[in-house]
């Protein structure tokens, strides 16, 4: 295996304190944001009410999409402008309005119904007595190219101009960004003749925006889904105790596990210092970092552990500061590939997966630094409490813990033979 490190001696255990530290620091920041916050930012999975996302031709003027907003009843809503990189800036033409759904008994589309007319008013084709090609559909575009027949094709005409129709709405979606500005711009599509495009303008206006998409989901199954989130969440860690506690000592578990609560409160803190919201990908993402966070524990535990069986007669502190340094190359490789694939997912993966790929990106860091800075100090700190800390000594070493089937030459195989 690649070795970054030459046989290391780092003093882990001596560094401890700043470890402690520097945790007590980013968990401070994080949940002194979500308390001045009144809470983390849910997305419309927990939450409930109405998403949508709206593509501009021009950044718009937030204040003005407020008033009009207010106009239709919805001066609550929430609005966030978002760039490509899924950023929040003012200078966006992409902007993500939520309306929280209060009323059961509301219909589910009267809010998105609310907003179209809001954004109409402001941002509508000027000639209303004719539809806005920014919002046509393939279906309603084949239609009209069809009953004007442009290019003369009677009888062959469905086809032909079905795949114009979808030819013509690829180019406005993706070189665009689903909105046109300006008619003559599809001159350039395969198929668009000077006849196709007398049509178009003859038949079509052009409105300022665009309908990117539209979620939907009431306020009481969003509720049910962040309690469900939670609950998930406590049985993946009480099911990983119950693992390590037999695998190990039951120590070695709580240490585990607390510092696998210890990496999710601290993505936490960065999602709300960061003002992204908590969504059920994010929850996946979360449950993801427990998985590798603990892999990664365990890795360094099972290399204490048999390394306590060859030096018992070092401290433990030393034990783990072995082990840890043994580890350290196969850490870097592992725990750094994956963080470059996901800060790839994070910058390039668009909005959809933006918040999913930032959970990652931040956990595996804090993970990988929680295996050796939060999870393994723990133990030795519990040994040197409970007297054991000075030497292994001759009788069972820490975290070796006897099993039926396990004889004495096996408790001395080298370390790294399984």
């Amino acid at each position: 295996m690649i070795e970054f490190f030459k046989e290391p001696n780092i003093n882990w255990m001596g560094k401890a304190k700043y470890f402690y530290a520097l945790s007590v620091v980013l968990l401070l920041a994080g949940w002194t944001s979500i308390f001045l916050k009144h809470g983390l930012r849910y997305g419309i999975d927990f939450k409930g009410g109405t998403n949508v996302d709206v593509r501009f031709a021009q950044p718009p003027d937030v204040d003005q999409l407020r008033k009009a907003l207010s106009g239709q009843g919805l001066g609550n809503s929430e609005i966030q402008a978002v760039n490509d990189t899924g950023i929040a800036t003012s200078r966006s033409n992409e902007v993500l309005i939520f309306v929280e759904q209060k009323d059961q008994t509301e219909a589910e589309d009267a809010s998105k119904t609310r907003v179209l007319n809001a954004l109409s008013t402001i941002y509508g084709v000027k000639d209303s007595s004719k539809p806005d090609l920014n919002a046509a559909n393939a279906s309603a575009l084949a239609t009209t190219l069809n009953t004007r027949d442009p290019l003369g094709l009677s009888t062959n005409a469905g086809d032909r101009y079905q795949q114009l129709a979808r030819r013509i709405l690829a180019y406005r979606d993706t070189a665009k960004g689903g909105v046109l500005t300006n008619l003559n711009d599809l001159s350039t599509v395969d198929g668009v003749t000077p006849a196709v495009l007398a049509v178009l303008k003859d038949s079509y206006a052009l409105g300022q925006f665009t309908i990117q998409g539209v979620e939907i989901v009431g306020p009481k199954v969003g509720g049910e889904l962040r309690r469900q989130a939670i609950f998930v969440t406590l049985y993946a860690l009480a099911g990983m105790l119950v693992y390590i506690a037999f695998r190990f000592e039951w120590v070695y578990g709580a240490a585990a596990v607390l510092a696998v609560f210890h990496d999710v409160l601290i993505t936490l803190g960065f999602f709300s210092l960061l003002n992204f919201e908590i969504s059920l990908t994010v929850i996946a993402a979360l449950l993801t970092l427990v998985g590798y966070s603990m892999n990664d524990t365990i890795v360094i535990f099972d290399r204490i552990r048999e390394n306590n069986r060859l030096l018992r007669r070092e401290s433990f502190a030393d034990v783990v500061n072995k082990s840890i340094n043994q580890t350290l190359s196969r850490t870097i490789l592992t725990s750094g590939l994956t963080f470059l694939t996901v800060l790839v997912l994070f910058l390039m993966g668009g909005q959809v997966l933006r918040a999913f790929s930032f959970a990652l990106v931040v956990g595996i860091v804090v993970g990988t630094y929680s295996s050796f800075g939060i999870a393994a100090p723990l133990v030795v700190a519990w040994n040197r409490w409970r007297g054991q800390g000075a030497v292994a000594g001759p009788g069972p070493a820490a975290g070796n813990k006897p099993r039926g089937g396990e004889s004495a030459p096996a408790r001395l195989a080298p370390a790294g033979r399984r």
